[in-house]
Order: C-alpha cells, then sequence, then structure tokens
C-alpha cells in the first residue's frame, strides 16, 4: 500500500508539474487591475469586463442562506487564476488579505462565509474613497484547475451620467456663460469612459454648429485627498476632455484647458451630495 501511495504522489505531482510548465500566466487581452485594489501576487487575469452594471452583494443571512443586495454603478468584473500550485493561497487567506486591505482605507467587512467542505467561501466589502462609495465581492474558487482561481466584483456606485445635447449645452452658456457637466471618471483617473465620450461628442457638435464659440474647459474636485493631487487630477481631466474634442475635429486655437482642484466648490464639501456637486468639468464662454 505504502508504494501505491507513493506511485500515486510522484504521478500527481508529475501531471501537476506538467500542468504548471503549460500555465499561461499573461493577462487576458484589455485587461487590468481595478486601481482600488491589486491582485494578491503570483496570480494573471483570464476574464474581464467592465461597463455601467448592475451586481449582487451578499449583505447578511436568512435561514441560513445569504441575503443579497442589488447595488447599481460602474462594475468592474474580474478573475484572477493563480500562477502555481505551490504558491496560490489557501481561500481563508485570500478573504483576509483583501478584508484587511479595505479596512486600511477606512472601509469595512459587511458579509463573511468562511470556507468549508469545497466551498471558498464568501465576502462582501464597502468602502467610501474618492466621493463614491464602493461595493466589492470576492469569491475564492477552489475547484478550478490547474490552479485555484478567484472573482473580484467591484461597483463604484454613481447615479448614470445623463448626456446633455448639443442645443441644451448652447442655451445655457448663451444664458449664463459657463455649464457645469457631471463627467464620470473612474477613482483617481483622467481617461474618458465611455458616457464621457457621449458628452464630448455633443460638445464637438455644438462646437461645430457655432463656429465663433471659443472655450475654456475647467476642472474641479472635492476636498477628499491632498489638495496638489487634487489640483493635478483636476488639470489632467480637463485637458483629457479638450483633447478629444481636439481629436474630433476642433481646432485647439477654440480652446484652453485648466484645473482648480478644490479650489472653488460649488457646494458644502461635508456631505456626498455637496462632494458629488464639487467634481464636475465645467465648460465657460470666452
Amino acid at each position: 500500500m505504502g508504494i501505491v501511495r507513493s506511485c500515486l504522489h510522484m504521478l500527481l505531482w508529475s501531471v501537476v508539474g506538467l500542468s504548471e510548465a503549460a500555465l499561461a500566466t499573461d493577462d487576458a487581452a484589455g485587461s487590468k487591475d481595478h486601481p482600488l485594489l491589486s491582485r494578491y501576487p503570483n496570480s494573471h487575469i483570464v476574464e474581464y469586463e467592465q461597463n455601467y452594471n448592475a451586481a449582487q452583494f451578499a449583505t447578511g443571512t436568512l435561514n441560513g442562506l445569504p441575503q443579497r443586495q442589488s447595488v447599481e454603478g460602474d462594475a468592474t468584473q474580474i478573475r484572477y487564476y493563480h500562477n502555481a500550485v505551490d504558491s496560490q493561497p489557501s481561500p481563508l487567506q485570500l478573504l483576509r488579505n483583501y478584508q484587511n486591505a479595505i479596512k486600511s482605507i477606512g472601509g469595512e467587512v459587511i458579509y463573511e462565509r468562511l470556507p468549508q467542505d469545497g466551498d471558498g467561501g464568501e465576502t462582501t466589502l464597502k468602502v467610501t474613497t474618492g466621493g463614491k462609495e464602493v461595493w466589492v465581492r470576492l469569491e475564492p474558487e477552489i475547484f478550478s484547475a490547474p490552479t485555484q482561481s478567484y472573482k473580484l466584483v467591484i461597483v463604484e456606485v454613481a447615479a448614470m451620467q445623463q448626456v446633455v445635447s448639443a442645443n441644451q449645452l448652447l442655451d445655457e452658456l448663451n444664458r449664463n456663460g459657463f455649464i457645469a457637466l457631471y463627467i464620470n471618471f473612474d477613482i483617481g483617473k483622467a481617461e474618458l469612459k465611455a458616457d464621457g465620450q457621449a458628452t464630448v461628442a455633443e460638445i464637438v457638435s455644438m462646437l461645430k454648429a457655432a463656429p465663433a464659440l471659443r472655450l475654456a474647459i475647467e476642472g474641479h474636485t472635492d476636498s477628499q485627498g491632498q489638495a496638489e493631487a487634487n489640483k493635478l487630477l483636476s488639470e489632467q481631466r480637463a485637458q483629457s476632455v479638450m483633447s478629444a474634442i481636439v481629436i474630433a475635429g476642433i481646432e485647439a486655437q477654440r480652446l484652453t484647458a485648466a484645473g482648480f482642484g478644490q479650489e472653488r466648490p460649488v457646494a458644502d464639501n461635508r456631505s456626498e451630495e455637496g462632494r458629488a456637486k464639487n467634481r464636475r468639468v465645467e465648460l465657460v464662454k470666452l
């Protein structure tokens, strides 16, 4: 029996060795870590999806079953595989790692189901950062092969951006001399998202219909974070909007871009509602 067990053990490790040798560790094309939470070391992305969506998050139990809440916003879903069997963490280690990461930035653990009997467990985390409420679901998966995997679902809660038409933009500019646009950006990022591109398309249409119009594009943030970093971020976001307009065919000479960070609030930064109003891009008629 000992010889049989030894042979089976050697055979198992031979198979594992072959699996690891053949295991690709490159990330899926177009994928990336979410800016809030990085991957566990020695893992790679095999599935990635980012869009405006709703996801279910466990918030408690009833009669032994998880009770789930639907959360809507900018959703990112990522599945990671560990690179090697001998370096992959236990499901509990994964849960604790991400729970501690969220706690370290002021977040909380809403729900946890500990791993047992072939179930990898699950945890729901929540944190407010960058002026957004962010929900996180982590699910370690035990029975994936050739290594174990885990899934992260992250939703940044934000109202779906309403795109203002070119005519509405021009009317507001002629009436007030400026208009505040609430363009959604990822936390700490300046790259335009799909809904931001839709707003830019309307700005371009307006500028083409009014060839004498010149605009200052001004970025603003709330007071969360460091003032210097906020000012730089607001400048980058204003420049990102301007660059997209120029790429669409509008002369750069008709535009300027500047960032003011948290220097010009239009609402009270002590409430989330106020901070949301302060995170804006303004178009100012020159």
